[in-house]
């Protein structure tokens, strides 16, 4: 290990079964120049304290299962880069949500509201089934693509501040997902998607704080995705007055 900067990481530790609160514990590190935060924090786990419990996967920022607080923002720690910080690093579970152990959040919530927005394609009711191919032309296909890249990381969930006092709030990412899906040109569920959209914590609960974009390791922009379904939301409100529920 000779030649390697030594960092400091402190890093939550918290076992519900036996702590009634979270605490810290530092842990003295030799990193490498090209390190990431995870590359240390599976250092201290393989080399240092086997207890320290995290979350991680492929390493390649697609599986968004490494999201963490460095130093207080939501990070995905496998793209983070350790040398853009000094010999004091602070890791914590993400924000807003509930601790299983240490740097492990709880998912079930997030998962249950991404289920409410119906993330898949729904077909016109009565509809004859489709034979081959949906085909979309490219101006169709660049309608959601940018939608489409969330990896379900939950960092913007962290950095949202109407997450952080709304428990009803639908989310960012779940939003963003139900309005792609909303843009789809093969879908047919816009309908069903804007009932829960301006329900109980649906778009019109966010406050447009940009947050969510602003985290956002794969550039999917939450922030613009929600405003534009408060748009068609309302123009979708508004055909209800002219045309009936169902009709033509």
């Amino acid at each position: 290990m000779s030649g390697r900067e030594t960092k400091t990481f402190v890093v939550t530790r918290f076992d519900p079964d036996r702590d009634e609160a979270p605490r810290t514990q530092e842990y003295e590190v030799p990193v490498r120049g090209d390190w990431k935060v995870l590359d240390a924090l599976n250092y201290i786990k393989d080399e240092v304290d086997p207890t320290l419990s995290h979350r991680w996967s492929c390493r390649m920022a697609v599986c968004g299962s490494c999201g963490m607080q460095v130093n207080g923002e939501p990070k995905l720690t496998c793209k983070t880069a350790l040398r853009e910080y000094g010999e004091r690093v602070e890791v914590g579970p993400l924000a807003n949500f509930p601790v299983v152990r240490d740097l492990v959040i709880e998912m079930d919530g997030f998962m249950e509201r991404l289920s409410a927005v119906k993330p898949w394609i729904l077909e016109a009711k009565g509809a004859a089934e489709v034979e081959g191919p949906h085909r979309q032309t490219p101006d169709e296909l660049a309608a959601f693509k940018q939608y489409s890249m969330c990896i379900n990381c939950m960092l913007c969930y962290a950095a949202c501040p109407v997450v952080a006092n709304e428990p009803d709030f639908l989310g960012p990412a779940a939003l963003a997902l139900g309005h792609r899906y909303n843009q789809d040109s093969r879908d047919h569920g816009a309908s069903e998607r804007h009932e829960v959209f301006r329900g109980e914590g649906g778009v019109f609960s966010c406050s447009y704080a940009n947050e969510c974009s602003e985290v956002c390791p794969k550039n999917v922009d939450p922030s613009k995705a929600i405003q534009q379904a408060k748009l068609l939301n309302v123009l979708d409100w508004a055909k209800g007055f002219v045309v009936p529920r169902g009709g033509k």
